[in-house]
């Protein structure tokens, strides 16, 4: 008896694809909800953003942290971390500390700005230091080395404990229920976070035409002030208390 091509294709292979798809629009729609939230790194991002001052460095940081850290859980060792919950708590403590004192400097800006204008306009790459800065009046920001941007970048990555308990615990428990297609949610999940960073930090520039004055971005400083102080006293007040 001879079978026909429909008959011989089973129904086995379209199964199987909608499977892996199913997985990675999990990851990927996981991923976002994750990450798509007022905080301090997305905080960090967009000013980066809205300066366009070493914008690219940034959003890779913050997307390869991403990626490693969902790795880290999808790979188990968000199980291991869990039999060491005193470290969580050294994190927890750690990033408070960082998140405060941040704030406090960003708090100093809105306060008593510096005297040139911070716009959402940076010099072009290779432009004299002494044209990036520039009176009040002439919307030029100063520009900040690379080193300390990426160290800012790190430490409000790693140091955040609902990092670990979002990315590596939470990704990483819900990773193990897709089974053998774990990666392939985890693949979904790094998709979202390079959409975002990047998306984010270089569409912040979008907004450039709302913060061209010193006036606004002493409001955003301000915000992010408050935000980064609040971020870290929540991060201790339930040890506290």
């Amino acid at each position: 008896m001879v079978l026909k091509n429909h008959e011989l294709d089973c129904g086995c292979r379209p199964p199987y694809r909608r499977g892996v798809l199913t997985s990675l629009v999990a990851g990927l729609g996981l991923g976002l909800s994750l990450i798509v939230a007022i905080g301090a790194q997305n905080l960090f991002v967009l000013r980066q953003g809205l300066r366009r001052e070493h914008v690219l460095a940034v959003a890779t940081i913050c997307a390869v942290s991403d990626a490693i850290l969902i790795a880290l859980g999808v790979s188990g060792i968000g199980l291991a971390l869990q039999a060491a919950p005193w470290l969580i708590d050294v994190v927890r403590w750690a990033g408070a500390l960082f998140l405060v004192g941040y704030g406090l400097l960003a708090a100093r800006r809105a306060w008593r700005p510096s005297g040139a204008a911070l716009s959402a306009s940076a010099p072009a790459a290779g432009e004299p230091a002494a044209a990036a800065s520039g009176s009040a009046t002439t919307g030029v920001v100063t520009r900040t080395r690379l080193a300390p941007v990426l160290l800012t970048c790190l430490a409000l990555t790693w140091l955040n404990p609902h990092v670990y308990l979002d990315t590596v615990f939470l990704l990483g428990t819900v990773a193990t229920t897709h089974g053998a297609d774990r990666w392939v949610f985890a693949a979904g999940a790094m998709t979202a976070s390079v959409i975002w960073f990047f998306g984010l930090a270089f569409g912040a520039r979008l907004l450039g035409r709302w913060l061209s004055t010193p006036r606004a971005w002493r409001v955003l400083d301000a915000v992010i002030a408050v935000v980064m102080i609040v971020l870290g006293v929540s991060l201790v007040l339930p040890v506290a208390t």
